[in-house]
C-alpha cells in the first residue's frame, strides 16, 4: 500500500501550492514584460516617440516588480531559523509594499506627464507600427492582469494581486496612447485629460495595495469568524467555562501565532490546568492550523464573585 510521505504532504500543502503559483506567474510576468518593454523601446527609438520610450520604461518597471515578487516567494519558502524563528512569510508583504511604491511612482509620473501635455497643448502622434505594437501590448498585459489577479486571489497572495494591478496600469497607459491617436486629431486635450483620470484611478489602487500590506505588518485583530471558531473549540473540548479573553494573533505569511487567556479555578492542580491548555493548543492547531499558546489566569470565585483575579 502506498503511504504518503511528509515530503509529498508538504509539496501538496496550501503554502507549497501558493509558492509554486507565485514562481510560475511571476516568472511568466517578468518574461512577458521584458519582451514588451524591448519592442516598445525599439519602436520608440525607431520613430523618435518620447511617449513610447516612456511607456517602455513603464513596462520595464513591471519586469522589476515581477522579479521582486519572484524573489519574495523564494525567501518566504525558507524554513524558520535561529534569527527568524517564525519563518520568512512576511517577505511577500514587503514585496507587496515594493510593488505598491512602484505603482505610486508610475501614478505620479502619469500626473506630471498629463499636466505637461495639457499645459503645452500637446497631442499624441504615433506611427502605424506603434499602433500594432501597442495593441499587442494591451492584449498581453490584460491577459497577465487576469492571470495574476485570479491566481493571487485563489492562493491568497497580495503580492500577485498587486502585480496584476501593476500590469493593468501599463495596459491603461497604452490604451491612453490609442485613445489619443483616435481622438487627438479632433481634441488636442484628450490625451492629457484621460491621463489625469487614470492617475486618480491608479492612486486609489495604490492606496488599497499599500494598506493591504501595511495593515498585516502592523498587526491585525482576529476576524469575528476566526474568533467564533476558536471559542467553539474551547467550548467543545472543555467540560467547564474557560472565560476565553485577550486574544492576540501574529501573521507570518502562511504561519500564524495565536495567544489567548483562559480562566481556571485558582484551586485547580497545576497538572490539570496544564493538560487543559495543552489539549486546546493541539486541537486548535489540528482544526485551524494556527500555532497557539494558552495563558492561564486564576479565578478566585469567593473573593470577587467569579471575576478574573
Amino acid at each position: 500500500m502506498h503511504q504518503t510521505s511528509r515530503h509529498d504532504h508538504d509539496r501538496d500543502s496550501p503554502a507549497e501550492k501558493k509558492r509554486r503559483a507565485g514562481y510560475v506567474v511571476s516568472a511568466l510576468s517578468a518574461i512577458t514584460n521584458l519582451v514588451i518593454a524591448g519592442f516598445k523601446a525599439w519602436v520608440g527609438y525607431s520613430t523618435g516617440s518620447i511617449a513610447i520610450l516612456a511607456d517602455a520604461w513603464h513596462s520595464f518597471s513591471d519586469t522589476l516588480s515581477s522579479v521582486i515578487i519572484f524573489i519574495s516567494f523564494r525567501i518566504s519558502a525558507k524554513p524558520p531559523d535561529r534569527e527568524h524563528p517564525y519563518g520568512h512569510g512576511r517577505a511577500e508583504l514587503i514585496a507587496t509594499l515594493a510593488v505598491g511604491f512602484l505603482l505610486a511612482i508610475v501614478s505620479i509620473d502619469f500626473l506630471i506627464e498629463s499636466i505637461g501635455r495639457l499645459s503645452e497643448r500637446q497631442a499624441a502622434e504615433y506611427s502605424t507600427l506603434a499602433l500594432v505594437i501597442i495593441g499587442i501590448s494591451i492584449l498581453l498585459k490584460e491577459i497577465m492582469t487576469q492571470i495574476s489577479i485570479r491566481v493571487g486571489r485563489r492562493v491568497s497572495s497580495p503580492a500577485l494581486i498587486a502585480d496584476g494591478w501593476h500590469h493593468r496600469s501599463d495596459a491603461i497607459s497604452s490604451v491612453l496612447i490609442l485613445v489619443g491617436i483616435i481622438a487627438g486629431q479632433k481634441f488636442w486635450w484628450t490625451d492629457g485629460v484621460l491621463g489625469l483620470v487614470v492617475t486618480v484611478v491608479l492612486l486609489r489602487v495604490t492606496v488599497s495595495i499599500l494598506k493591504g500590506a501595511i495593515s498585516p505588518l502592523l498587526g491585525e485583530r482576529l476576524s469575528e469568524e476566526d474568533m467564533e471558531a476558536i471559542r467553539a473549540i474551547c467550548v467543545d473540548h472543555a467540560d467547564m467555562e474557560l472565560h476565553f479573553h485577550n486574544p492576540r494573533v501574529h501573521v507570518y505569511g502562511e504561519h500564524k501565532e495565536l495567544t489567548f487567556h483562559i480562566g481556571l479555578p485558582a484551586e485547580m492542580r497545576l497538572q490539570e490546568a496544564h493538560e487543559i491548555a495543552n489539549r486546546l493548543e493541539i486541537r486548535i492547531m489540528k482544526e485551524s492550523g494556527i500555532a497557539t499558546t494558552v495563558h492561564i489566569d486564576p479565578i478566585i470565585m469567593e473573593m470577587n464573585g467569579g471575576n478574573l483575579d
